[in-house]
């Protein structure tokens, strides 16, 4: 009841106003893609740098022309109070399809989960206001058909099956999420905040995305279900004299998937290869806290230019707690980790650094206003450095890279364009690895579950070891959109590399060929996109005889036909 009480006296405190602040969630794409275009043809907001999202709008957010929307308002108000101190809206109907031939592709698709066969989300929700006071009730239902399908081949030795559980004990990435159907009904999109002068403090289980990437976000992304938050962040660029500031600082918790790697009780020269993700007090199961910051600062002096900073910390409960036995019972980062220990050399003792998962980086877009461009990039590391001489010396140990463009191509039409998108992600680990194994990004020697929420990674949907590039041309014709994308994916080589380093085998890379055909629509009050891909797998799982005839042969190559449905259904009850 006390609860209650303090926050209604916090709501009178803060001035009348009309605080709006909804956001344009992530499982809406195709209108976060749309803004962007439209800002790198003059008719959005130069300002906002697209590194922090989901979009806030409103007053106390980005102003969005319904223009630039094809005249849609997003979210339609439905009741005033208290003077229209108060409002109530009707957010948009999000309905999401995917469908899988072979085996699972997924991108960037939140709560959905890694599927053969047929799976869909729904989220539909309302928003009110009050004052400085605003809650957003966006559930989720998620139904998967998850059917059966090849995994890692039983074909492969024993000591190769060793090798891949070193990875699977490593991260929570199941291949598979049970045996049966999928289903679960979550909050999805939801938060309760106080907003005020593009200021937002409050508690979330909202998808995030930090930096600038398109395809692969590599420190946070919506590739994951969202995982509960605290959060301070701007809803806004934030105007000083010397530049534009956007920030968010989360401390939240993640949850394992509950669900293990096929086989579990297969061994090797007699030893049983699974081990149970365990925390140092020998607890499965036990959740993770995680705390992360983003900024992103865009100098007055240099036009569309924006450069960022990335950090997150994670480690299991009972250490934060100070449950450890060599703790004392006190913890020892206080509520702040994220800003602690930047450098190993502040460490106060080894178990401290060795028990805690950590990642930094940076980022910059620049927006090149006169030839409707952008570029962008982010490099990170996953592993903390020894001291600045260390950092100097070995700047390519644990680190990944994205380097990204689009380019917009005029036509005679004032309303058609062509839309040029190239990125290029590499999580593979470099040469250094010879003598100084970093690790693969998103596992962990101690924190057993990895940077994950649900079993899948928080960071770049490609996941572990992987590299992509990814070219797309697209036309834009008043209200459509037509596409066509290359993907090329290299599959784990950091687990290609530790499994058949020793036999010299350089013909089994499970390399896939993705094309992809794409069709978006605006149409009254729907908004819809439509993605098809045909997928070429060469040598899937890394599949491959040994002993066939000639020596670089084919191996096992297969075809995935994959399918991606987005509708959003604006409702208009004016």
């Amino acid at each position: 009841m006390k609860k209650f009480q303090v926050l209604f006296i916090v709501v009178l405190l803060f001035p009348f106003s009309n605080s709006q602040a909804q956001t344009v969630n992530l499982n809406e794409p195709f209108i976060q893609q749309h803004l962007r275009s439209a800002q790198l043809r003059g008719d959005f907001d130069p300002d906002f740098s697209f590194t922090l999202k989901p979009i806030h709008t409103g007053k106390n957010g980005v102003k969005i022309d319904p223009k630039v929307l094809y005249g849609l308002e997003y979210g339609s108000t439905v009741k005033t109070f208290l003077g229209k101190h108060g409002k109530v809206k009707i957010l948009p109907v999000d309905f999401l399809m995917e469908y899988n031939s072979h085996h699972p592709y997924n991108r960037n698709n939140g709560s959905m989960i890694p599927n053969r066969g047929y799976q869909q989300l729904i989220s539909f929700g309302i928003y009110a206001e009050l004052g400085p006071l605003s809650i957003q009730l966006k559930p989720e239902q998620v139904y998967a058909e998850n059917r059966n399908f090849e995994g890692f081949a039983d074909s492969h030795y024993d000591v190769i099956w060793a090798r891949r559980y070193n990875t699977w004990n490593h991260i929570d990435l199941p291949e598979r999420f049970g045996e049966k159907s999928y289903k679960k009904s979550l909050l999805g999109q939801s938060s309760i905040r106080l907003n005020w002068k593009g200021l937002s403090l409050g508690v979330s289980t909202e998808n995030l995305w930090w930096g600038p990437s398109i395809r692969n976000s590599i420190m946070m992304s919506n590739q994951a279900q969202g995982f509960k938050h605290i959060t301070f962040n701007t809803t806004k660029p934030l105007k000083t004299p010397i530049g534009n500031f956007e920030w968010q600082l989360v401390t939240g918790r993640l949850e394992n998937s509950g669900f293990n790697p096929p086989q579990t009780d297969r061994t090797s020269a007699g030893t049983r290869l699974f081990t149970p993700r365990i925390n140092q007090l020998g607890d499965t199961n036990d959740w993770r806290f995680i705390q992360a910051y983003t900024v992103t600062y865009s100098p007055k002096w240099i036009k569309g230019l924006s450069l960022g900073m990335i950090r997150w910390v994670q480690m299991y409960s009972a250490m934060i707690e100070g449950k450890y036995w060599w703790m004392g019972g006190k913890p020892h980062y206080g509520y702040f980790p994220v800003f602690s220990n930047f450098l190993r050399s502040n460490d106060m003792n080894a178990d401290l650094e060795q028990q805690t998962d950590q990642a930094a980086g940076l980022f910059m877009r620049w927006l090149w206003a006169d030839a409707q461009m952008e570029i962008y990039a982010e490099f990170h590391y996953n592993d903390a450095k020894q001291n600045l001489r260390d950092l100097m010396l070995d700047s390519d140990h644990a680190r990944a890279a994205t380097i990204g463009l689009q380019k917009v191509f005029k036509t005679a039409k004032s309303d058609a364009y062509y839309l040029f998108s190239w990125e290029w992600t590499q999580l593979e680990q470099t040469g250094g690895k010879l003598l100084r194994n970093a690790g693969s990004w998103y596992m962990h020697s101690a924190v057993y579950d990895g940077y994950t929420n649900n079993g899948e990674v928080l960071g770049a949907g490609i996941g572990p070891g992987s590299n992509s590039h990814y070219f797309s041309v697209t036309k834009v014709d008043n209200t459509s959109k037509y596409g066509l994308a290359l993907e090329i994916i290299d599959q784990d080589n950091d687990f290609y590399y530790a499994a058949f380093d020793d036999s010299n085998d350089y013909r089994r890379y499970w390399k896939d060929f993705n094309v992809h055909v794409s069709y978006e629509k605006k149409y009254k009050n729907f908004w819809g996109s439509l993605n098809m891909m045909y997928s070429r797998s060469l040598n899937y799982q890394w599949e491959l005889e040994d002993f066939a005839t000639p020596y670089y042969h084919a191996g096992r190559d297969v075809n995935n036909f994959h399918v991606n449905f987005k509708l959003t259904y604006h409702l208009n009850l004016k």
